[in-house]
């Protein structure tokens, strides 16, 4: 099984603009929509998803990779009060801009900024987060990452059948349904790359059919793969329609062969006809079907459906930053809302009295158990439930809790949820957030109640993408 030969070609972006448009698929232009028409625009500013905003017909576009200054020929085309703007040409480019190291840039849309220098990037995120909390006060400057590829811990890749019915596997087009077939993510781990296009290449010379959402035929959806980045252990997640694996002896002992870095493979059933990836059916093919990995100097099992960050180089920032925005001297009651599978609190328990975690999910707040039990961490307890809930029924006890710290979904929080934080009235609240926008939202309701905001922390989470982390401190007026 041959690896692929592809360098990852990041190191050095090239400074000089592009000549002309970017490229599709075949190497020609942008697909053309229909009656488009080309206009000469120019660039006032970015929208928050990194998209450029020009004038045209007296109305604001948007337009994918156009930068701040820069003129450009814009390809437009309308359909009722809908305007959709594509990049042809670059007149007269920025400094900002650079040639995207990414082959797959312009059609993937799994990354937005790849056009746009890595200090213009955290310029742009910086600002975005400035304009975002000017409610609460100035944020601190973001916390950049020295080497912004290869930190994807969990890659997903989509097999599938192209027009001359081969088999290829990648991602999804953006917009679309159309799997690009790649050999290389640059923002992945390439030892997940790596192990994708093995998987591909067996397939192409065996008889493991790929999953048509269409027909409903087919054995493979997906493949999901793990990597400790510490540890170097490696989980492989097989997602199948049917649960009847033909040639699985045969597939296993080349995976192990090709890659022996693998520790375990796992397959996943997974019959419904819905964009989830993991299905609730469940078999270990080889190893013990976990993986462990090192983060902020504990130890963590992470299984297929665990909740683990992305980029642990940046999250021990982000979890450091929030411990120490929490001030712990060892005596206080620590609530870990949102708990997962438990790693905020079980760092946090290293400088609290004790910890509180709570979790809807109960396969998540078992593997907190094993994680607490795992590194000898006495003083915390994790439980199922509403942690709104949870604090509600603290509060009508009359128990305390000294600090909150809340890492909720990129939805945020539900007044429910918050105004039990305001009954339970901790003395700080640290707010951990992956979507900015929904804790400015959230920061807004704690503020007009009880609350003020005493420092908020960007961390660049997902370089080359606009997706920015923050944590926020809180603490209880009076």
């Amino acid at each position: 099984m041959s690896k692929r030969k592809t360098k990852r070609n990041h190191s050095k972006p090239h400074s000089k603009p592009p000549k002309g448009a970017p490229k599709g698929k075949k190497g020609g232009p942008p697909r053309r929509q229909p009656k488009a028409m080309t206009a000469e625009v120019t660039c006032s500013a970015l929208t928050p998803e990194g998209k450029g905003v020009a004038k045209w017909k007296g109305q604001d576009i948007e337009v994918p990779h156009l930068l701040p200054g820069e003129k450009a020929e814009v390809l437009v085309s309308q359909k009722g009060k809908f305007v959709q703007a594509e990049l042809k040409r670059v007149i007269e480019a920025s400094e900002d801009r650079v040639e995207a190291p990414c082959p797959y840039y312009y059609e993937c849309g799994g990354c937005q900024l790849q056009h746009m220098s890595n200090p213009a990037q955290s310029t742009f995120k910086q600002d975005a987060m400035v304009q975002l909390m000017k409610p609460f006060g100035i944020p601190d400057p973001i916390l950049t990452m020295d080497h912004p590829y290869d930190y994807r811990n969990k890659s997903h890749t989509t097999f599938g059948l192209n027009h001359k019915r081969q088999v290829v596997g990648g991602l999804y087009e953006q917009n679309t349904h159309d799997i690009i077939d790649m050999d290389q993510c640059l923002i992945h781990d390439p030892k997940a790359d790596d192990i994708a296009n093995s998987i591909k290449e067996y397939m192409r010379k065996s008889k493991m059919q790929p999953y048509n959402e269409d027909t409903g035929h087919g054995f493979l959806r997906h493949v999901l793969i793990k990597v400790g980045k510490l540890s170097g252990e490696i989980m492989v997640v097989l997602v199948a329609a049917s649960s009847e694996f033909k040639g699985k002896n045969n597939f296993v002992k080349a995976m192990r062969k090709a890659h022996p870095e693998i520790t375990t493979m796992l397959l996943n059933v997974n019959k419904r006809d819905t964009s989830v990836v993991l299905g609730n059916q469940e078999k270990v093919l080889f190893g013990k079907g976990t993986i462990t990995d090192t983060l902020c100097g504990l130890e963590f099992e992470i299984s297929a459906k665990s909740f683990y960050q992305i980029n642990p180089v940046q999250t021990e920032k982000l979890y450091g930053k929030a411990i120490e925005m929490a001030e712990l001297t060892g005596k206080e009651t620590v609530i870990d809302a949102y708990c997962g599978i438990g790693t905020i609190g079980l760092v946090a328990s290293k400088k609290a009295g004790k910890v509180i975690g709570v979790e809807v999910n109960k396969d998540a707040v078992k593997d907190a158990i094993r994680n607490a039990k795992r590194n000898g961490v006495n003083n915390a307890r994790f439980y199922q439930g509403d942690a709104g809930e949870f604090m509600v029924d603290m509060a009508a006890r009359g128990e305390k809790a000294d600090v909150v710290i809340m890492d909720p979904p990129r939805s945020g929080s539900d007044e429910a949820f918050l105004s039990s934080v305001v009954k339970l009235k901790p003395e700080k609240v640290v707010y951990v957030s992956c979507n900015p926008e929904t804790q400015a939202r959230d920061m807004a309701y704690l503020t007009k109640n009880g609350y003020e905001v005493e420092g908020i922390q960007p961390v660049d989470m997902f370089p080359q993408t606009y997706h920015v982390e923050s944590v926020a401190k809180l603490v209880r007026k009076g």
